[in-house]
């Protein structure tokens, strides 16, 4: 018997929910898909989607020095999250015009085309576009 699974979030600690906002929507192009208040220690149900299917980001403001230590840097300073796209060179462009720190340049790996950039906080993303031989995505 199979189950239907996926993965549903990911948890990225923050230091301020509209900071991150401001950035995961405005600068990246993430779409807000809930922002609700938690009446507990005032926090917040904050979920972002780079749109289509596949996860989502709840950003998690940090409620703790431990996790304030750990903002940006959630990897260890290994790339943590994967952005796909069908152009990564369009994005590359539209998203360091917006003043994202692209810390590698577009360049072919076996699994497609790949940049790394820096969010607000340093956490490193892969901006891939995949080759079509790559079975890990699916649009």
């Amino acid at each position: 018997m199979s189950a239907t699974r996926a993965l549903g979030l990911v948890a990225l600690v923050v230091r301020d929910y509209d900071e991150a906002l401001a950035f995961y929507v405005e600068v990246l192009g993430f779409d807000l898909v809930e922002d609700t208040a938690i009446p507990i220690q005032g926090k917040r149900w904050v979920v972002v989607s780079p749109g289509g299917a596949g996860a989502r980001l709840l950003l998690a403001k940090a409620s703790s020095d431990d996790q304030l230590n750990r903002v940006g840097s959630q990897a260890g300073g290994r790339v943590f999250l994967f952005l796909y796209t069908d152009d990564c060179l369009r994005d590359y462009s539209r998203l360091g015009a917006k003043g994202v720190k692209f810390v590698r340049e577009p360049e072919s790996q076996p699994h497609g085309l790949v940049a790394v950039f820096a969010d607000l906080y340093g956490n490193l993303w892969d901006l891939i576009q995949p080759n079509a031989n790559n079975r890990s995505w699916r649009w």
